[in-house]
């Protein structure tokens, strides 16, 4: 099978459009419909159709291929329909018996595990008494079809033959079979013993994933040793395909189960592997012959696959898929984004890069700072309806954040801590509280200003005292409250008027015990509210050198600041 590629540099194009300057949006990249082949006469449907691809008409009742690898499905017919599976069920049986019971634990044929086996049954030839271990049950079991080996085992493992059936019953369940149930480990026909192609493909991929399983149905022959009851023997496989010498040989086959009953009609499940790729296949009611049909068309089946299908790189890792803008990025730098792994898929020969669907699951817009390899989402690669699978995007540089935007983020981010609010609150009740204080402050100091102003106006003034000039007498009084530096001039003129006396000064101002103020008085912030006032007198200071009356404006410098 060759391979071939959809990402070379003439087709990645096609594959992921770059969208220079446009914000990034979940889109398609392609949008091409194919239209189906005609079905044939037996209603086969190709599930990979193309222009070329030619139906193989493989007649049977139910066919199913699939490459596991991706789940994608390239051929299919009545895969859903409900049909007897035959011996196919011994896949079945082989996994639970797997997955519950160690392959060298001894077990003895006994009776009663003979009872059930009919006389047109396959069988391993095993007989009562005989002592083998779980893994020769199984090579009995899946190479001869040995219905003997089947109720052995399932007595062994379930301990009665009805409740190991439950048990293969909840493991159909388990890896999500919809349309099968069993009534027995062997296959013998029943009319509630039935499965369908779909559902026994799921058992055919979960029994392949155990290497012991895996072994035991490639091997075309088997040598049994020799046992307490039978001498060494050769179990061959009913599988021909697997038989070098057989007509129907067909070298890349794998496995895995024949089944035939006369409700069933010939069935196979099968499985190759050609250059690296992989397929499990499913065949039920095909035709009995001296090579039974369901041999000739599994391996038909496989040979159309591989010769008009090919492993095709969808994207390469690190490819670049997208190209977008980034919101805040320094410089208008842009992002290139790239697949984190590669994607491949198993395609028909004839598939152009156009008819690949491509799906990006990114966000409507990427923010700086990005770092080369950060995730940023998923694209998604289909076809034909089917998904190929679905890879990782990564930016595949750095995106430095401008210096404004990280500086705004930075903020942000700190006013989003709970601490950080909590402490801007409490900041700004502060700041308010200051701001209220400076301003009830402010407004005091005017109104206790104004109000000296007012009474300061109210009180008629003399001159200080100098030679030739009204002198301030000893025990006059000079002020009341603040205003002690002030006199009335009542009190300061007179024939009596003791000698001239330089300025007052505090240290010859005294007080004098309470009286009643004038009524002419001016009632300050500092005046007593019960009807009296301090009082002040002028004691006569040592004579001193005679000063010049200072001015009116030097009088007011001297007031004290409030």
């Amino acid at each position: 099978m060759a391979r071939a590629s959809l990402s070379s540099p003439n087709t990645a194009a096609q594959l992921a459009p770059v969208r220079p300057h446009s914000p990034r949006r979940l889109r398609r990249a392609v949008a091409s419909a194919l239209v189906a082949l005609a079905l044939c006469a037996q209603g086969a449907v190709l599930a990979q159709p193309a222009a070329a691809l030619d139906d193989p008409a493989i007649e049977a009742s139910s066919v199913l291929l699939v490459d596991p690898e991706s789940g994608v499905t390239l051929y299919e017919n009545n895969a859903d329909g409900t049909a007897y599976p035959a011996s196919l069920t011994k896949i079945m049986t082989a996994l639970v018996v797997l997955e519950n019971a160690d392959l060298s634990t001894q077990v003895t044929v006994t009776k009663a595990d003979l009872e059930p086996v009919t006389p047109e049954s396959s069988v391993a030839g095993f007989k009562e008494g005989e002592e083998l271990t779980i893994e020769q049950l199984l090579y009995g079991l899946l190479l001869p079809s040995g219905n003997d080996a089947s109720y052995i085992l399932a007595r062994a493992v379930g301990g009665t033959v009805d409740n190991f059936v439950a048990m293969m019953n909840e493991k159909a369940a388990e890896i999500g079979c919809t349309g099968t149930h069993f009534s027995n480990p062997c296959g013998l026909h029943a009319d509630d013993h039935y499965t369908t192609a779909r559902d026994l493909y799921l058992m055919e991929t979960a029994a392949m994933a155990n290497e012991t399983f895996a072994q035991i149905v490639s091997t075309p022959s088997y040598d049994m040793p020799e046992t307490n009851k039978q001498d060494a023997r050769e179990l061959e496989n009913t599988n021909q395909l697997l038989d070098p010498s057989s007509s129907v040989y067909y070298e890349p086959c794998t496995g895995i189960k024949t089944g035939n009953t006369d409700e069933a009609g010939r069935c196979l499940a099968g499985s190759a592997e050609q250059d690296d790729v992989t397929l499990y296949s499913v065949v039920l009611g095909a035709a009995d012959a001296d090579i039974p049909e369901s041999l000739t068309e599994t391996k038909r089946l496989f040979e159309w696959a591989y010769a008009n299908f090919s492993m095709t790189d969808l994207v390469d890792r690190g490819e670049a898929v997208e190209t977008v803008d980034v919101v805040d990025a320094e410089n208008d730098e842009q992002l290139e984004i790239g697949a984190a792994t590669a994607l491949e898929g198993l395609l028909p020969n004839d598939v152009a890069p156009e008819d690949i669907e491509v799906t990006y699951d990114l966000p409507e817009t990427i923010e700086a700072p990005v770092a080369q390899g950060e995730k940023l989402g998923t694209v998604t690669y289909s076809y034909n309806g089917q998904t190929y699978g679905t890879v990782e995007l990564v930016a595949n540089n750095d995106v430095n954040i401008a210096p404004l935007a990280w500086l705004r983020n930075t903020v942000q981010e700190l006013i989003a801590i709970r601490e950080v609010r909590i402490g801007l609150a409490v900041g700004g009740c502060a700041l308010i509280a200051l701001i209220v204080f400076l301003i009830v402050r402010g407004v005091r100091k005017r109104h206790a200003r104004q109000e000296y102003e007012k009474r300061l106006a109210d009180i008629p003034y003399g001159m200080y005292g100098a030679a030739g000039s009204a002198p301030y007498a000893p025990g006059a009084p000079v002020g009341v409250g603040e205003d002690a530096y002030l006199v009335p001039i009542s009190d300061q003129q007179g024939e009596d008027a003791a000698p001239a006396a330089a300025d007052p000064t505090p240290q010859h101002i005294k007080t004098s015990a309470a009286a009643p103020a004038p009524a002419s008085q001016p009632i300050g912030a500092e005046t007593p509210l019960e009807g009296s006032t301090q009082a002040y007198t002028y004691e006569s200071p040592a004579p001193e050198a005679p000063k010049t009356p200072p001015s009116a404006k030097g009088r007011a410098k001297r007031i004290p600041e409030i």
